[in-house]
């Protein structure tokens, strides 16, 4: 999937869009998504963090982590994936620009509306944000 393709699905927007492209696979006979984004540098959450030596925020990472995550999902049209829980998130190594970040999610169980997935981001094949997490997939208000 591409950023248009993307857009089908979530309802994320410009500067919070944080995909490039999703491929969806199967990997034990499971879905996995992997999601790339590419850190151009320009972006507003690394305008301050930190002066001269810009590093993406770990609540990105893991915000990037999530959309990858979401695309797992065909029931998201007409609504908002809510973020309902972090749980063993570990920073390893910085996300820097011009990295292009790699995120793979596998969803863990899904219940009703919840969703859990683990994920990892990496970067230079190297491990920069794991992550388990929970969301909520919340019709979206009229």
């Amino acid at each position: 999937m591409d950023r248009e393709q993307i857009k089908q699905i979530l309802p994320h927007r410009e500067p919070m869009l944080l995909l490039d492209e999703v491929e969806l696979s199967e990997e034990d006979g499971q879905p996995v998504s992997v999601g790339k984004y590419k850190v151009r540098g320009d972006e507003f959450f690394l305008q301050g963090h930190f002066p001269g030596n810009p590093i993406v925020p770990g609540v990105i990472q893991c915000e990037m982590i999530a959309q990858a995550a979401v695309a797992l999902l065909p029931d998201t049209k007409n609504a908002v994936p809510m973020y309902t829980g972090l749980n063993n998130v570990k920073f390893k190594h910085p996300l820097l620009p011009g990295d292009t970040a790699v995120m793979t999610v596998h969803l863990t169980a899904r219940k009703g509306i919840f969703c859990f997935a683990k994920g990892k981001l990496e970067a230079n094949g190297k491990l920069c944000t794991s992550a388990e997490f929970s969301f909520a997939i919340v019709p979206q208000r009229s």
